[in-house]
Parts: structure tokens; sequence; C-alpha cells
């Protein structure tokens, strides 16, 4: 098993069924433009799990790569994880567009996020916001998604689902969001609202900060509001970046959920 530290290598390997599933679907309708370029299946799992290799093998057939049957081990040696279910999808790697590129629709939801320093935490949070109802997340221009395995396990597909923009920085992003109607958002405390009295209904673009370095001052001053998040009780630590992220997220779902 490759050690845990390698978690933060690059890497296009796409461990589980899940994860395989998210990059077919998202080749399929145009998310993505990543290639299949082979697909390993455990030999030990032939007969327990027939249906999903009956179907792996028809999108080799369909898609032009090749399906490899191997003993488990290899498998094991090859994936960081060991939830892979005996199926890991080579690919190559998905170009992620410029945000100036993003044509926006008029009542969407979009965020940046900043300061999460793990793959695993990073597609936890992308997990969250995808089930919230996020058209898409802009990424600054060093990112998570070199290591794209993790990452996309992580989230249980999510990231591959997305629609994903980089941009220079998180003020060239707002410029952008606020040219074409939005709201943005800054997940901050000074001279913030509670989020449950901030408007965020659509269009809105949410930026979320880490803990340790916060959002700059010059994303802050183009921010239409900026908003907190309320604790039950009096606590002074502040809430990771995937934590607040998620609870923001399904705060706009919330606002914005038709009865």
């Amino acid at each position: 098993m490759i050690k845990e530290a390698e978690k933060f290598a690059d890497s296009s390997l796409m461990e589980g069924i899940v994860s395989v599933r998210a990059v077919v679907d998202s080749i399929h309708d145009g998310t993505s433009d990543r290639k299949i370029e082979r697909i390993f299946f455990s030999e030990e799992k032939v007969r327990s799990k027939a249906k999903e290799l009956s179907w792996l093998r028809f999108l080799s057939s369909d898609m032009n790569f090749p399906l490899e049957i191997i003993p488990g081990e290899n498998l094991d040696a090859m994936c960081i994880g060991n939830t892979h279910g005996g199926v890991a999808m080579q690919c190559s790697g998905r170009t992620i567009p410029s945000l100036s590129d993003a044509k926006l629709p008029e009542h969407g939801f979009y965020m940046m996020l900043e300061g999460i320093e793990d793959p695993y935490n990073f597609g936890y949070a992308l997990r969250s916001i995808y089930a919230a109802g996020a058209d898409g997340i802009i990424l600054p221009p060093r990112n998570w998604m070199t290591a794209a395995g993790v990452v996309c396990r992580a989230s249980a597909g999510a990231s591959e689902r997305f629609s994903l923009y980089t941009a220079d920085s998180g003020a060239d992003a707002a410029d952008f969001f606020h040219a074409n109607g939005y709201k943005v958002i800054c997940a901050d405390i000074e001279n913030s609202v509670s989020m449950y009295d901030a408007d965020l209904t659509y269009p809105v673009f949410l930026i979320v900060g880490g803990e340790k370095r916060g959002i700059s001052r010059a994303v802050l001053d183009r921010a239409d509001a900026v908003v907190r998040l309320d604790y039950g009780r009096e606590f002074h630590g502040a809430l990771s970046a995937a934590s607040a992220s998620s609870i923001l997220a399904y705060e706009i779902f919330r606002q914005n959920r038709k009865n």
C-alpha cells in the first residue's frame, strides 16, 4: 500500500467504482476532457462483482481502452487508499479552463475555497458543496486537483462532476462575478453579519478562506457582504475551511430552496 504521505503527490489514478462512474459521466456530459487510459480490475473480485465487471467490459469496448484483470495485491500496491473495492482507473489529466471563459447561469451559485491544506479535506468539502447544489468551483492557480485521485475518492466523485475554473486571484474572480451580476459574499469575522441574516439568494459567489490566512483585504473590499458562522456556545476556535464551506453552502441552499 502506498504510504499516506504520498496522498500529496500528483495522481490521476481513480480508485473505486464511484470514482470511475463519476469520470465516465463527466466525460459523457462534456464536463471533463479526461481520457481513460486503462482500467484495472482485481481477479479476486471477478465473481463477486460480475455486474460491475460486465459494465466495465462494455465501456472498454465502447470507449476504446484496455481492461486488465490483475492480482488484488498488485492493485493494492498501486492505490493510496484501501477502499478501491477491486477497481481503479488510470486516466489523463483534466483541462481546467480560465474563469474568463465561463458562461455563467443567470441564477447560479459558485464557490472559491482557499487555505485547505489537505486533499482529503478539499474533497470532503466538495462533496458537501456539490450536494448543496453549487454550480461550480473556482480554483486558485495552485490547487489540489493535481491529486485528482485522492480528491475524487474523498468527494465521492463530486470533483469530477463539478464545473471547475481557475482564477489568478480571489479579487479577479470577484470582479468577474460582479461583472456578471452576481453578489460576492466573503466568510470572515470583521464587519460581518450572521449568515442567517444575510441575503444569500442567487446569483451568488461565495469565497471561503483558510483558518490560518483568511481572505485578503483586496477580496474583502470587493464583497457585497461579509458573513460569519454563529456558534451555539462560547468557543474561540475557528472551524476548518472545509467545515465552514459546507455549512455556508447549505445555508445558501436553504435560502434558495423552492417550497
